[in-house]
């Protein structure tokens, strides 16, 4: 493990503490399943390669399919928002679908992701959309894949990464940060829970973090 001198136990409950003040944290309660719309075929295996490697660094696991859905992390790529308006049974998984782009249009936003959860409270599926065109036509399909699966493996705060990539530049590549990957590994500790909403995990988290 790198480096962990920049984890406090505060800055490790931030991770997952929500605008709001609640404290909620949720990893993958089974494989994870992905397919992908959208993209070229090219680029198709690129994706799912970086998707694979922000698995492997969490310590989830991966599946062909889901028993219960098929696949069960679906990443769009599309360049308008209204697009989403004439994708087939859409509004089935995003509720009040022409509610929500309408806002990602007034927010000029570049993704989203909506999560759905299994009654422990864990993430069974997640949708992710991403708006391409302007300065995003210049970023790497692997790049945006990488930084797009990592936000995918946890319930993070809806104010984490709204300012700062979850990724970093080094001189191999383009890498999830350590701080993140950190995060990201002691999270899919067997021993905790695949959900918490009493801040007390955030510590249990930064114990596993400190003792790397």
């Amino acid at each position: 493990m790198s480096d962990t001198s920049e984890f406090t136990p505060e800055a490790v409950e931030a991770y997952f503490t929500r605008a709001s003040g609640d404290y909620v944290f949720a990893r993958w309660g089974r494989p994870i399943a992905p397919v992908v719309f959208g993209v070229a075929d090219d680029s198709l295996s690129v994706i799912k390669g970086s998707i694979e490697a922000a698995v492997a660094i969490a310590g989830a696991e991966m599946a062909e399919t889901d028993p219960e859905l098929g696949s069960n992390l679906m990443m769009f790529f599309f360049s308008d928002w209204k697009e989403l308006l004439d994708v087939p049974n859409m509004g089935d998984m995003i509720p009040d679908l022409e509610m929500r782009v309408q806002m990602l249009i007034d927010r000029n936003a570049h993704q989203y992701r909506a999560f759905r959860f299994d009654d422990e409270g864990a993430i069974k599926a997640c949708f992710t959309f991403v708006r391409m065109g302007g300065a995003m036509d210049e970023v790497p399909a692997d790049v945006i894949a990488l930084s797009q699966a990592t936000q995918a493996l946890l319930l993070w705060s809806d104010t984490t990464f709204t300012q700062d990539s979850p990724l970093a530049l080094t001189e191999a590549g383009t890498v999830i940060r350590p701080d993140v990957a950190n995060v990201l590994r002691a999270s899919y500790d067997p021993v905790l829970p695949s959900a918490a909403r009493d801040a007390s995990h955030a510590l249990r988290l930064y114990a596993r973090l400190i003792a790397g």
